[in-house]
């Protein structure tokens, strides 16, 4: 009789390196072509849902050749940035941030696209798991958390949303992971430097998302190779991003990033008040949840906010202008189309202060009602 085989210890991923947390289900119910069918060493632990954990290396195979999130860029994911905590803290010793607009606008883009993902909780377990791992590895360092919801690997009859097994057809699991990695130097370097940005056409009119939504504009999809080419083309040119702008000429958003722009308005008693606007979400863009966090927290303030619609136009009039997002947090743009534009530390310097409050978006956030548009 073979001897039963210790279990696996838990992996620790090494100073600066990464760690894979899959969702997937337990091997006695995992059916043949489900996600629990790669190699790797990891701890498992049930968290409800019918789904477990396993955490590993994401340098060992772990994805079917035909997950259709492979093949098709068919699932959702969501970035989300875990800021490490000094002193008495939970076990993770991360506090992430804007995770429940982070959540919510998955499942947003998950019901878009009709894939069923796990509930809320099971992902923070997830994203828990993993941090604590990174901890260990990479202790006191920031790091970014990836949630990733696939339809699954293809299979028959059905295009890919069925398999065959012993009791017949039933519905086949996607695959989910949560990957944790630490924060690239160029990242953080780009909140300092500034960006060079240029204007690129999108080749949509801004009305599009409302007459043809099989588009799945305004989701956050992994069909993401357009957004990436437009970021090589930029390199290409000596840029460091990109503004999308729709073919009747309103401003978008980065492939990676939500447009901000500043202006300074002057009072009848000699003050300055500041007006900060966002393009209008109507034309097809991902709500940020950076920027609903932000408009939050200036609102409390007292800043006027606003929607567009916006035109290249107003970004070179504005006081400041800024891409932001989870991951770079708020990036000053310096050159747009390569004119210089106005530069204002001390408002990047707010803006970066009323992300960090982390309040909760309300109405400004990624599911919430929009503002009303600028006259």
């Amino acid at each position: 009789m073979p001897a039963t085989p210790a279990p696996s210890a838990p992996f620790v991923p090494g100073p600066g390196e990464s760690v894979v947390v899959f969702l997937e289900h337990s091997e006695h119910d995992a059916g043949p072509a489900g996600p629990a069918a790669g190699a790797g060493s990891g701890v498992g632990s049930g968290v409800g849902s019918g789904l477990r954990l396993r955490v590993t290396d994401p340098r060992l195979p772990a994805l079917l050749v035909t997950d259709q999130g492979a093949t098709r860029g068919d699932g959702v994911f969501e970035t989300m940035t875990a800021v490490a905590t000094a002193g008495p803290t939970d076990a993770t010793g991360h506090r992430v941030r804007k995770e429940d607009s982070h959540l919510e606008r998955l499942a947003s883009s998950a019901g878009a696209l009709q894939i069923p993902i796990p509930p809320a909780e099971t992902w923070r377990r997830a994203a828990a798991a993993g941090l604590q791992a990174f901890a260990q590895g990479s202790p006191g360092a920031d790091a970014v958390v990836k949630l990733v919801a696939t339809r699954g690997p293809e299979g028959a009859p059905g295009g890919g949303h069925y398999v065959r097994d012993a009791a017949g057809v039933g519905p086949l699991p996607g695959t989910y992971w949560v990957l944790v990695s630490p924060v690239s130097e160029g990242m953080a370097g780009a909140r300092e430097r500034g960006l060079k940005v240029l204007l690129l056409d999108r080749g949509f009119d801004s009305g599009i998302a409302e007459r043809a939504p099989w588009l799945l504009m305004g989701t956050k999809s992994l069909s993401y190779a357009v957004n990436m080419a437009a970021l090589r083309h930029a390199a290409s040119q000596g840029a460091d991003d990109v503004i999308f702008t729709s073919s009747d000429g309103k401003v978008l958003e980065g492939p990676t990033s939500t447009v901000l722009l500043a202006r300074r308005i002057p009072q009848p008693d000699g003050t300055e008040r500041v007006e900060l606007i966002t393009p209008l979400r109507s034309s097809g863009i991902l709500p940020g949840t950076s920027q609903g966090t932000i408009f939050a927290a200036a609102a409390q303030s007292g800043w006027a906010l606003g929607y567009g619609p916006l035109e290249p136009a107003d970004l070179f009039d504005a006081d400041a202008v800024w891409l932001v997002s989870s991951v770079r947090m708020v990036a000053p743009v310096t050159h747009l189309d390569g004119e210089e534009l106005p530069q204002d530390a001390g408002l990047t310097e707010q803006l970066n202060a009323f992300l960090a409050e982390d309040l909760a978006p309300g109405d400004h956030g990624p599911n919430g009602a929009a503002a009303a548009p600028l006259d």
